[in-house]
């Protein structure tokens, strides 16, 4: 929304300030700085709603296993659904800041309200039943494929991003390696989205593990749609040009801002989880975003953590 107020320079001298709204290094650092202070001035109110409606981490049993029993037993109890803190201050950050009619902004933030909103039943159904089962892996699986399947419609209808959006890009490569999927997209789109949601869902867990990880992914794909939403530094650099994306990085440094801000009250010892709330969001819209600027492979690399600890 905050865009738009670069529209009143013209209007007489003092307002000429208002011409910074317009640039994207400075709207990007904002939303950064922004989500990151939203997260902090929060944190503690998330904190206590979630300890009064008694939402703790429930931890698997000794008899399940032994060990992992020993080392984090003591915190079960542990508010879990914390991923809430970092969804609103980014959703909210975002809506300050990005260009609201850019259609890849519109498309992450309905992806990370309803991957959120998938792990907020997960994490309801788990400490309503004080067990570490919720919903069943099929029936996430089907939501998220429905997800990947929206974001398949929307790559291949939005002019600007359907001239590339079944090609496949490689490091270092500078022509596509793939030039066309075709009908295999879908399937291709599915692949990384529901792989990288569930993959940082399964590095969740530790404290601050899933979130300190992303926080560096978060920034690296922020400075790759940066680049590669301006054509002379794409070209220059030899990276797939896309318009739109450069917007995109202000929601990556919205993510960045709200991981680290989530970090100060998710840091060892942990006063909450983000759970599957967060975990599910997180994974999943970084997906979205490494589709978005073609640099899906590079996400092996980048990720390389979430990697490991799916495989």
């Amino acid at each position: 929304m905050l865009y738009y107020l670069h529209y009143l320079t013209d209007w007489n001298d003092w307002t000429k300030a208002f011409n910074v709204f317009q640039y994207l290094t400075f709207r990007s650092v904002a939303a950064g700085l922004t989500s990151f202070l939203l997260s902090l001035l929060f944190g503690n109110f998330v904190i206590r709603k979630l300890i009064s409606l008694k939402v703790g981490q429930p931890i698997r049993t000794k008899e399940e296993v032994n060990r992992l029993h020993e080392l984090h037993g003591g915190k079960a109890g542990t508010p879990t659904m914390g991923g809430v803190l970092i969804i609103g201050a980014v959703v909210i950050s975002t809506l300050l800041w990005a260009h609201p009619e850019n259609p890849l902004v519109l498309l992450l933030l309905f992806s990370i309200l309803y991957l959120g909103a998938l792990g907020f039943v997960d994490d309801f159904l788990k400490v309503s039943k004080k067990k570490s089962d919720g919903l069943s892996g099929r029936l996430k699986l089907v939501a998220q494929f429905v997800l990947a399947g929206i974001v398949t419609y929307v790559m291949l209808t939005t002019p600007g991003l359907s001239e590339k959006a079944t090609s496949v890009y490689a490091p270092f490569f500078k022509d596509a390696v793939l030039p066309s999927l075709g009908v295999f997209a879908f399937f291709f789109y599915a692949l990384v989205i529901v792989g990288a949601s569930n993959a940082v869902n399964l590095t969740d867990g530790l404290d601050g593990l899933a979130a300190g990880c992303f926080t560096t992914v978060a920034f690296a794909y922020g400075i790759l749609c940066y680049v590669g939403g301006n054509v002379i530094t794409a070209g220059y650099l030899q990276i797939p040009f896309v318009s739109l994306t450069a917007e995109v990085s202000v929601v990556c440094m919205a993510l960045v801002g709200a991981s680290v801000g989530f970090l100060w009250f998710n840091c060892h010892p942990a006063k909450v989880f983000m759970g599957d709330t967060g975990s599910l969001a997180l994974g999943g819209i970084i997906g979205i975003i490494a589709i978005s600027c073609k640099q899906e492979l590079l996400l092996v690399i980048i990720g390389g953590i979430f990697v490991l600890e799916a495989l």
